[in-house]
């Protein structure tokens, strides 16, 4: 029973630590990598808040280090899918009836627990795992999952506090119920953030989750759900399972509970949940949610009235911050003539510069891609650029060794044809594409721009020009769903800069924001009328 009205201030955003030389926090993460990889690691599911093993091991090895191994985790299989749905709809009305501010308390606790003595554990887990280093681990699974949970309690306060309006006689008012089922999240492996988010922006507006991540962000993954535990999550609400997606789909979308799903992955997969989610529709009991953010293209636009210094600074961030793998990478590059010798000269000195090789190196810029799938078709892409010198040329890069671990040189390829295979198709790595688009012609390569690619996550236009600036915001309105000025098109920041884009890039839900609460949400309107009618005529109906 609650006793007042609670409403939580918006929060400041996780301040990112430096781990420069000499710094604590750079000393506690070095022992805590040291420490991780000295034990062997026997990682359960978690179902209906037990630990359950199946005795079927997969190995976990760093990227960069494949030699070495860290653990195991429990492959489950399509009776562990059906017991979490199961613990998901038995916890369901105890979790949905719980007062709002100790769901709350929960999920802001956890964050606590992250910003302070976890805070070394998850970048650990999150740099051995998925092979980032400390700068791109402490922006990822410390801060920004520290502001998914404290901003998204903010945001579901403001959406308790929105009420319609009485008239004379009457009371209105809105309650937002958790949807009717469980809810299914499906996690990447490039982002502990989204990981964590996905799960827990559903619970914490009253839902039961299943949870699947990537088998290969599973390290940092179970470490969240062990902090979730410790911060007073009950049994049932998040259940963790690492089941082959082809059987989880089979079990959920059958499912006459299934309410909605969490998504974030390939544009492919998504498309083929999204069609058998139709294809099972007459079986549910309500129309399921669906938020999906997908792939990307993601682009970065120079005028001729761009520095070059700003060019190349944003395409070797954007281009190379974690080899690549983010949603929001730079993956295409239109250059005027009259900046590219400079643009060109500046990109091949930085690359002179990054350094590749272990995370546990913190003077290593780039570490490895995230598995040997990934680095075969990144090399694919790469071997085909090299072998086809009439339409492609390498400015720089190329190299791939597999030897120690999976490393792809940071590559940068001048594409002759605007629509070459490298402009046009999602790699996920550290590949970035240029076209040299003749000056004069800005306006036709907004065009190029707009139609080469499917996808619309990403994308940015650098110039001095505001008129160039203005021009391109218009025309590229619906090309990117995040889109920067004078700046690299990656580092959305929670609360800042709600991510998400439409196209084949996903539903545009805005992860970081209150609208994606809203899909987690369903709303029934309440109206009381204190004096109500005894009489069924109204006045109208009289003579006189």
């Amino acid at each position: 029973m609650n006793f007042g009205y609670f409403h939580y201030p918006l929060p400041a955003n996780e301040p990112v630590l430096s781990y420069a030389p000499g710094s604590q926090e750079r000393a506690t993460l070095k022992n805590t990598l040291k420490e991780l990889k000295a034990t062997l690691h026997d990682i359960p599911m978690y179902i209906g808040g037990k630990e359950v093993r199946s005795g079927k091991k997969i190995a976990i090895r760093p990227p960069h280090e494949h030699s070495h191994l860290l653990g195991h985790f429990h492959e489950g299989d399509g009776n562990h899918v059906k017991q979490a749905i199961e613990a998901a709809l038995d916890a369901r009305e105890a979790w949905a009836g719980m007062n709002w501010e100790n769901r709350a308390a929960i999920f802001l606790k956890a964050a606590d627990l992250i910003a302070t003595k976890y805070r070394p554990y998850m970048n650990g887990t999150t740099m051995l795992g998925q092979s980032k280093n400390a700068y791109q681990a402490e922006i990822d699974s410390a801060c920004e999952l520290i502001d998914f949970l404290r901003f998204n309690v903010h945001f579901l306060s403001e959406i308790y506090r929105s009420q319609p309006v009485s008239g004379p006689g009457t009371h209105n008012r809105m309650e937002y119920r958790p949807l009717e089922g469980f809810v299914l999240a499906i996690t990447p492996f490039n982002f502990t953030a989204i990981g964590g988010n996905l799960p827990t922006s559903a619970a914490l507006c009253g839902n039961t989750v299943v949870w699947k991540p990537a088998y290969t962000q599973i390290f940092s993954a179970q470490q969240f759900m062990r902090i979730l535990r410790e911060a007073g999550l009950p049994d049932g609400v998040i259940n963790l399972i690492y089941v082959d997606g082809p059987v989880l789909g089979d079990i959920c979308f059958s499912h006459p509970d299934f309410a909605g799903i969490h998504f974030t992955g390939s544009t492919g997969v998504f498309n083929a949940i999204w069609k058998e989610i139709g294809r099972n529709i007459g079986n549910y009991r309500s129309y399921p949610r669906i938020v999906g953010e997908t792939g990307g293209k993601d682009f970065v636009l120079a005028h001729e009235s761009a520095d070059p210094d700003v060019v190349a600074t944003a395409l070797l961030r954007g281009a190379f911050e974690f080899q690549g793998q983010k949603c929001s990478a730079a993956s295409r590059a239109y250059i005027p003539d009259n900046l590219a010798g400079a643009v060109k000269e500046k990109l091949l000195e930085g690359l002179k510069n990054i350094k590749m090789g272990s995370v546990e190196d913190f003077s290593n810029f780039v570490n490895a891609v995230i598995d040997e799938r990934s680095f075969e078709k990144i090399r694919t892409y790469i071997d085909k650029a090299q072998g086809d010198p009439s339409k492609a040329t390498i400015w720089a890069g190329g190299s791939c060794n597999k030897t120690k671990g999976y490393f792809v040189e940071p590559t940068v390829i001048e594409a002759k044809d605007p629509r070459y295979a490298t402009m046009c198709e999602e790699i996920f790595g550290p590949v970035l594409t240029v076209y040299v688009y003749k000056a004069a012609d800005f306006e036709g390569t907004i065009g190029l721009v707009n139609t080469t690619s499917p996808y619309a996550l990403t994308g940015s236009i650098i110039a001095r020009d505001r008129a160039a600036i203005e021009l391109a915001t218009e025309k590229l309105r619906n090309a990117a769903g995040n889109f920067y000025i004078n700046d690299k098109p990656t580092g959305a920041v929670v609360g800042q800069q709600p991510f998400g884009g439409a196209r084949a890039s996903g539903t545009n839900d805005k992860a970081g924001s209150i609208l994606n609460l809203y899909r987690w949400l369903s709303a029934r309107t309440i109206k009381e009328t204190f004096v109500p009618p005894t009489d069924h005529r109204y006045s109208f109906l009289h003579e006189s």
